[in-house]
C-alpha cells in the first residue's frame, strides 16, 4: 500500500522509506563501521547486539531445516551467505571493541564516560586484567625491591596522572557523512560552521564531531 505523504514532503517520504528498509543487519553495520573508525571506544549497542545474536541463531536454525529437508542447494547458499555476513559483523564488532578495551583498559577505567560505554562483559574484563597486571607486577617484581621503593613503585603505576598510560587519539582525521537531512558542525580556528546535508561527506577532526557519532554522523 502506497505512502502518501502530500507535496512538499519529499525529504519526510526519503527519510520513512530509508526507515523501512533497515534492517539489524544493517544497523549492526553502522555500528560496526563506525567502532572501526573511531579512535576511542563508543557506546555499547546493547539492544542491537541481544537482537542480532537473536536473528543469527534463527537464521541458524533456518539454514539447518532448510538443508536437512533437501531444499534447493542454491536457496540453502544464499541463506548461508546472509547468516555468514550477519556472523562476520557481530564478531568484528565484538572484536574490535575488545582491542580497544586492552589496549586503553587504565585510561577507560579512570574515565567515568567511557568505562559507562562498556557493555557488563567488558566491564568486568577490564577490572580482572588490571586487577592481574597489578597482581603479577607486584608479585614478580615489586615485592624484589627494597621497601623504600615498593610504595612509590606501586603508586606510579596505578596513578591516574601516569603520563604511560595509552590514550586515545581525538586529534585524528576521518572521514564522515551525514546520516540526518542537516548537520552544522563549529570547526576549529574557524568563524564559518561546516554545513553537510544529508549523507554529505567530509573529512574533520574527530574530536569535532565526537558527541555527533552514531547519532547525526556516521564515519565511513
Amino acid at each position: 500500500m502506497a505512502t502518501d505523504f502530500g507535496e512538499g514532503s519529499t525529504a519526510e517520504a526519503n527519510e520513512y522509506e530509508t526507515l523501512m528498509s533497515t534492517t539489524d543487519v544493517q544497523l549492526l553495520k553502522t555500528a560496526w563501521r563506525n567502532e572501526k573508525a573511531a579512535p576511542e571506544i563508543l557506546q555499547f549497542q546493547v539492544q542491537l547486539v541481544k537482537r542480532a545474536t537473536e536473528q543469527i541463531q534463527l537464521m541458524e536454525e533456518t539454514v539447518e531445516e532448510f538443508e536437512e529437508s533437501g531444499m534447493d542447494p542454491l536457496t540453502v547458499s544464499l541463506y548461508q551467505m546472509d547468516l555468514d555476513r550477519a556472523q562476520f559483523l557481530l564478531r568484528s564488532y565484538l572484536r574490535i571493541r575488545l582491542q580497544k578495551v586492552e589496549k586503553y583498559m587504565f585510561y577507560i577505567r579512570k574515565n567515568d564516560n567511557l568505562r559507562n560505554r562498556l557493555s557488563e562483559p567488558e566491564r568486568v574484563f577490564v577490572n580482572r586484567c588490571i586487577d592481574d597486571m597489578e597482581k603479577h607486577l607486584g608479585d614478580t617484581v615489586l615485592s624484589k625491591l627494597p621497601d623504600n621503593y615498593q610504595s612509590a613503585r606501586r603508586q606510579s603505576i596505578i596513578s591516574e596522572e601516569d603520563d604511560m598510560v595509552p590514550e586515545p587519539q581525538l586529534e585524528t582525521f576521518v572521514a564522515c557523512k551525514s546520516s540526518n537531512r542537516f548537520v552544522s558542525l563549529r570547526l576549529v580556528d574557524s568563524e564559518r560552521p561546516l554545513e553537510m546535508e544529508r549523507h554529505d561527506v567530509s573529512f574533520v577532526l574527530y574530536k569535532v564531531i565526537e558527541e555527533k557519532v552514531g547519532v547525526d554522523i556516521d564515519l565511513v
